[in-house]
């Protein structure tokens, strides 16, 4: 992770050398946030780019070289295997509000592999399973459309061994979901997602002559990896610079934005 305190320091000591201007916590905070999702969002089609140069055996393979693999490290912190809750009312499996019991309340950005858990419990006289069977099957995720033609054709309707599901937003207790909904019902739900980041938050008290007093207690450092560290410096001062009306800020780190990215992805 990349300490939040690091970096808006550094921003406060670039902007402050030439007296250029000043950027308060909550502004900081803001921008924090957006460039912290700008290049969280950057990783996927990236990766698509990096991948193909990874299949033409174009890149370089060794321990610490491998862009296409750091690449693919930068998202470890984001991969999460999250449980569904059952709504017995409407049978749609909707996604819980934390990831576990420690972590903080995280929002489905991509999802993976869907893997619904039958057992002998739910053994009736229809079910053509063997009365021992049951286990977790991946179900495949369909679109509304396709779900409907699946569903009514006795020759493609989803069973134990290959369930089906669509995905469509659900409000639970004031959270907005990924709501699930599948068929056979199972009796449990688990989804590989890749999470969104924490918001990143420069925490402060206000000390007796009004100075900003970093708060490290209640501070949300950035979630993204610490290689990262440079890059949202530098898109920070990008968007700083439009709000202290200083064209050269912007200039200069859309041009170190740009050298770095090249590199990257050479």
């Amino acid at each position: 992770m990349v300490n939040v305190n690091t970096v808006y320091t550094t921003v406060l000591s670039i902007l402050n050398k030439e007296q250029r201007g000043y950027v308060t916590p909550d502004e900081f905070n803001r921008l924090a946030a957006q460039v912290q999702l700008e290049i969280f969002e950057s990783y996927f089609p990236d990766g698509t780019q990096l991948n193909r140069q990874n299949q033409n055996n174009t890149q370089n393979d060794t321990e610490f070289f491998n862009i296409f693999k750091n690449q693919e490290e930068k998202l470890y912190e984001f991969q999460k295997e999250i449980n569904f809750s059952l709504n017995a009312q409407t049978l749609l499996w909707y996604q819980t509000a934390a990831v576990n019991s420690t972590d903080y309340v995280a929002s489905i950005y991509w999802m993976g592999d869907i893997l619904s858990t039958y057992n002998s419990s739910l053994v009736g006289n229809t079910d053509p399973r063997p009365s021992s069977s049951g286990g977790q099957f991946v179900t495949q995720l369909v679109s509304k459309r396709d779900y409907n033609k699946i569903t009514r054709s006795r020759l493609t309707a989803p069973t134990y061994q290959f369930p089906i599901a669509f995905a469509n937003t659900s409000t639970v207790a004031n959270f907005d979901n990924v709501g699930l909904t599948i068929l056979p019902t199972p009796n449990a739900v688990n989804v590989n997602c890749v999470v969104m980041p924490r918001v990143p938050s420069w925490s402060f008290n206000v000390g007796q002559a009004g100075q900003y007093i970093f708060n490290p207690g209640s501070a949300v450092n950035f979630q993204l990896h610490i290689s990262e560290q440079t890059n949202i410096i530098i898109g920070i001062l990008k968007y700083a610079g439009v709000i202290i009306n200083d064209p050269t800020i912007i200039d200069v780190a859309a041009q170190e934005a740009a050298q770095v990215q090249a590199n990257e992805k050479s």
